[in-house]
């Protein structure tokens, strides 16, 4: 928004010029700068293509209207899921039942599991389209070290890079938000990452749909086992339009309980495990 006196753009710059050098004289006294943030990011786009380590762990999913948890299990095939409490209640006998013709009939139709299988496949080429960006998406700027309940972080603030040229509608959003990331000090990882639009992001000239200003996520982040990073925390509110259709976004989820299985546990040898 362009400001009816010049002398105010002056003063707003003169501020953020301020803030750029005291940032600056931070990173330089620690040692620190956005290579920093690059070579963590780097990390991530490389857990993401690992699949070396399947886990089995609890997901616990909240909304406005429904939490619940469910067993999961990951196979060369694919996740598999089993729900085992709604609303923090254990399941009664007849839904105990549902869900057992639920996961004996995905066991009987192995179509049924491809598909599961390629949408995984979809979701994780998206993560990485997104990873990839984010390195020239944002201008980083250290912000000094803190502490977080796993250890020291190195701390950066991002806003957007006015050269990113986003190269499709998903990485289109990042051109609207700013936002803090935080590193593991020791071992270069992200721990957490929290997100803010700016500014409503318009699909296809509003056609396609649009996220309002003032939605946000927060991504957290834990080594499990000193052997795989994995996201522990996801917490999304966002509201907008999809193809006319006002949506809301208001989602928790919490994953606990990790441990490792056999990497060739095929999805059939998961549910039998499961069911019992």
């Amino acid at each position: 928004m362009t400001s009816r006196l010049p002398h105010r753009r002056s003063i707003v710059s003169l501020l953020l010029l301020g803030s750029m050098a005291t940032g600056a004289a931070r990173a330089k006294e620690a040692g620190i700068d956005a290579e920093f943030v690059r070579r963590a990011l780097a990390a991530e786009l490389a857990n993401v293509q690992d699949t070396r380590h399947p886990m089995r762990y609890r997901l616990r999913k909240s909304s406005l209207r429904l939490t619940t948890t469910k067993d999961i299990f990951e196979t060369k095939d694919g996740a598999v899921a089993r729900l085992i409490s709604i609303n923090d209640r254990p399941l009664t006998a007849a839904e105990e039942q549902k869900e057992g013709a639920r996961l004996n009939a995905l066991l009987a139709d192995p179509g049924k599991q491809r598909h599961r299988k390629q949408s995984e496949d979809d979701d994780t080429n998206r993560v990485e389209k997104v990873i990839r960006c984010l390195p020239d998406a944002f201008l980083y700027e250290y912000v000094g070290a803190g502490e977080s309940p796993r250890g020291k972080v190195e701390k950066f603030a991002f806003r957007p890079n006015p050269d990113f040229d986003p190269p499709d509608l998903e990485t289109y959003a990042l051109t609207a938000m700013t936002g803090e990331i935080w590193i593991d000090a020791v071992r270069d990882r992200v721990v957490r990452l929290e997100g803010h639009l700016q500014h409503d992001v318009d699909f296809g000239w509003g056609i396609l749909g649009r996220l309002n200003k003032g939605g946000w996520i927060v991504i957290e982040q834990a080594d499990i086992d000193n052997r795989q990073w994995r996201i522990v925390h996801f917490q999304m509110v966002m509201s907008g339009r999809v193809l006319f259709k006002t949506r809301s976004f208001d989602t928790l989820e919490d994953q606990t309980s990790f441990s490792f299985v056999p990497a060739g546990t095929t999805y059939a040898q998961a549910i039998q495990i499961l069911l019992k």
